[in-house]
């Protein structure tokens, strides 16, 4: 991508935030539970839905990973508690080595401009009585931005979003926008204070085919560029080839496979997980008449997780006496390929 004055601008700036950085991860999540309680009405308490259950990773600043899972797994849950939209009922999530749960005043509203979010719905993202200007000026207004700096860095984020030329979009409002272009304003709103994380959750699955690889190769040229770390939420394996360097694979509220991109989409290791590669979408049309076996029987209800292992009514290898009765540990299967599986025991 090309670099004009106004992104090197943006990219001196990045690189004195960076040396402001803490040791260590960017992120760091630890033991990490959030629990929805039920009620039902005049009987008291009736449970409680176990969205993320016990989820610890790190992730390093200028690292992209991607968070796999069908629907309904919990990787949206997981995003929402990192933005800071939910609160943990368990365990914790520490920005630059501050727990978030603890910050306040100041140090949220920091933490808060501290990570553009990429919605999965571009229009619905949008405000539709905004025009471009005002919807990328109103992050800037909020932090207390000067008037006189908003105009430039509002022409400076759209460049580098490619929605060009300028004038030709400033005044314009959503409804006129394709959906490619409105998802480049997302994108420039998440950018706009100059973020070092980037949560992007299915940003490209309400677009046409024709423009998805276009706005992957741009939050991938975005997170170079500004060295940003970036957790991209999925359910489509087939696109985090080009945006990762590691995957995570979860499952009913659970990580069950952590692995570098490669590792993982060349040598999957657990059962869920090749159940996910087998379903992907395989373009060739030699295979369009192929025969793809995947596990029967619908996700476990969160409210009632079977014990053990959470995928064992499903596992077609599961071991009896053991993955229905004990949660399996993470073993590593190849270097830096960690797999929660009694099969790698």
């Amino acid at each position: 991508m090309s670099v004009d004055s106004g992104s090197t601008v943006m990219q001196g700036e990045a690189s004195v935030e960076a040396r402001h950085r803490h040791d260590g991860p960017m992120l760091r999540i630890r033991n990490l539970r959030v629990w929805f309680e039920l009620r039902r009405f005049g009987f008291g308490r009736a449970g409680s839905v176990r969205a993320v259950d016990d989820v610890s990773f790190d992730l390093n600043h200028g690292e992209a990973i991607a968070v796999v899972g069908e629907s309904g797994c919990g990787k949206s849950t997981l995003m929402k508690t990192i933005l800071g939209l939910y609160q943990p009922t368990g365990g914790e999530v520490a920005f630059e080595g501050n727990v978030v749960g603890d910050l306040g005043g100041v140090d949220l509203k920091h933490y808060r401009s501290a990570i553009g979010y990429v919605q999965q719905d571009p229009f619905g993202a949008l405000p539709p009585f905004m025009s471009v200007r005002r919807i990328l000026e109103e992050p800037l207004t909020i932090n207390g931005v000067p008037s006189h700096e908003r105009l430039p860095r509002i022409e400076r984020a759209m460049q580098e979003v490619k929605l060009t030329p300028i004038s030709d979009f400033l005044e314009k409002f959503p409804h006129m926008l394709s959906g490619g272009q409105q998802q480049r304003v997302v994108i420039a709103r998440a950018m706009i204070l100059q973020p070092g994380l980037i949560v992007a959750d299915e940003p490209v699955s309400m677009l046409d085919a024709s423009v998805r690889v276009e706005i992957l190769k741009l939050l991938r040229s975005l997170q170079e560029s500004h060295d940003l770390a970036v957790i991209y939420i999925t359910h489509d394996l087939s696109t985090v080839r080009y945006f990762s360097e590691r995957i995570f694979v979860m499952y009913a509220g659970k990580l069950v496979e952590k692995a570098p991109v490669r590792s993982l989409l060349n040598n999957p290791r657990h059962p869920y997980t090749h159940a996910l590669l087998a379903a992907t979408v395989d373009p060739d049309a030699d295979n369009a008449k192929t025969f793809r076996e995947v596990p029967p029987g619908e996700p476990p209800s969160l409210v009632r997780p079977p014990s053990g292992c959470r995928f064992h009514p499903r596992c077609p290898h599961r071991i009896e006496g053991l993955c229905e009765v004990e949660v399996p540990p993470d073993f590593e299967t190849d270097p830096n390929h960690l797999t929660a599986c009694w099969l790698y025991r």
